[in-house]
């Protein structure tokens, strides 16, 4: 067992674990807030589908940096203060969200002056894209330390063999986040304008609270950076040095692989509660509902990929095949966009939707298992360059998807080509990634 497992005890460490599940659930639901109150927001402020592709575009991109900086600081400085640190930023920023066209008047007239393209003081719809930008681009930024400061933490506290299970925690905060948001929207939100503000402030409040369980959990433990790559008596696994040239070409690989699955993931997860709504005619109601039961697909697809990947394995197959052959069922789920952009709202829409969401989710399990051969010492670094790679990619798509639907009032197009994303990723696996696996002592376990 390592200083880090042994520091936090056997159940302290597993309250600690749900804390990891109880963040990424309140990232995602302050991410998808404004998904699913966009078209009330738009209502009463005037927004359209270009200037909502903007807010995530500056979304984005504030998370591609935001990576960066964050990894660099997580792999230097102890994320027992990092993590809190980044999650006061995303919550606070949560928050303002709610009074984001207030926080644009009062913003308007100091930008204009300096750079008077860049708004219209005397323009409320201008003063409202300003203030949403704003605090979406702050949210971003902050949001993005939420992977760096997580992977590190069940990297550091759990031993080897507890790592799959710990990581499937984190994982399903997502998912969960994910079902609960159309919930909350849905009870808070109404035909009264104004009403979208609630949820905002909500689940930013949550999100400060959850400082003060993770603060008294993680007193006494360590969860600094390791001295060595591997300390002895540690239980840490021993691995085979890689390669310099494969090690680089891998990265490359995950780069093609990060970028692909999000395109496909960030697609549906910003424009499905609009494009039901609005593209098919569905109600709210049912499109928040919808919404819930669809991020429960996403979880389940996520949970079954990695016990598909164990199945295999259990069964001679490779490790690494085993991980080609699931991830290669998803991409074929995903695919099915290509017969959803044709279909008119109906059961058959919905069933679909569900199965791409399920494939959607399940070829991230395999991908965080890659990314954890590259390196023990730098996880944080190596997160955040690849999620840089992934959230300029991302961010360059959604103001494209937004223009193109304003224009054509169609998400058919779209819909079409994101869900074939994930065949260029399996094919730059098969081609790129290598046949040599890595050889780990007996302790060694990533997980899938």
């Amino acid at each position: 067992m390592n200083q880090t497992s042994s520091s936090a005890g056997h159940v302290g460490k597993w309250w600690i674990c749900s804390l990891l599940l109880m963040a990424l659930m309140l990232n995602y639901m302050d991410r998808q807030t404004l998904s699913l109150t966009i078209v009330p927001i738009s209502e009463d402020l005037g927004l359209s589908n270009t200037q909502y592709g903007l807010l995530e575009m500056g979304f984005s991109y504030a998370f591609a940096v935001g990576g960066l900086v964050t990894g660099w600081l997580a792999d230097r400085f102890s994320v027992r203060w990092m993590y809190p640190l980044v999650l006061f930023g995303w919550s606070t920023a949560g928050v303002a969200t709610g009074y984001g066209d207030r926080i644009g008047q009062l913003l308007a007239g100091p930008i204009a002056s300096w750079w008077p393209a860049a708004v219209d003081p005397h323009d409320p719809g201008s003063c409202a894209f300003l203030g949403f930008f704003v605090c979406r681009t702050a949210l971003g930024f902050f949001e993005s330390g939420q992977w760096p400061c997580a992977l590190i933490t069940t990297q550091r506290l759990l031993d080897p063999a507890d790592r799959p299970f710990g990581n499937g925690l984190l994982q399903s905060g997502a998912s969960i986040g994910a079902i609960l948001t159309p919930l909350v929207v849905q009870a808070m939100v109404t035909d009264q304008p104004g009403t979208w503000r609630g949820p905002f402030v909500v689940i930013g409040v949550l999100g400060l609270l959850w400082i003060l369980p993770w603060t008294w959990f993680t007193a006494g433990v360590r969860l600094d950076a390791p001295s060595r790559p591997a300390d002895a008596g540690s239980g840490e696994a021993a691995v085979a040095p890689t390669p310099r040239g494969l090690l680089v070409r891998r990265f490359l690989t995950l780069g093609i692989v990060v970028v692909a699955i999000n395109l496909t993931w960030h697609f549906f997860r910003v424009w499905l509660p609009k494009m039901l709504q609005e593209y098919h005619g569905y109600e709210a109601a049912t499109v928040r509902y919808f919404t819930s039961a669809y991020y429960i697909a996403t979880d389940l697809g996520c949970l079954a990929s990695g016990f598909a990947v164990k199945l295999l394995t259990s069964r001679r197959v490779s490790v690494h095949a085993a991980r080609l052959s699931v991830f290669l069922a998803c991409a074929l789920l995903t695919s099915l966009s290509t017969i959803a952009s044709g279909l008119d709202r109906g059961p058959l829409l919905l069933v679909l939707l569900l199965l791409i969401g399920f494939g959607s989710l399940g070829l991230f399990p395999n991908y965080y298992s890659l990314t954890q051969e590259l390196s023990r010492r730098h996880q944080g670094k190596i997160t955040g360059m690849l999620g840089f790679i992934c959230w300029v990619a991302t961010a360059e798509m959604q103001p494209l998807v937004g223009r193109h639907v304003d224009l054509t009032h169609s998400y058919a197009d779209g819909i079409f080509w994101v869900g074939l994303a994930p065949a260029v990723a399996f094919l730059a696996l098969c081609l790129l990634w290598g046949c040599a696996e890595r050889s780990p002592r007996k302790s060694d376990s990533t997980g899938s």
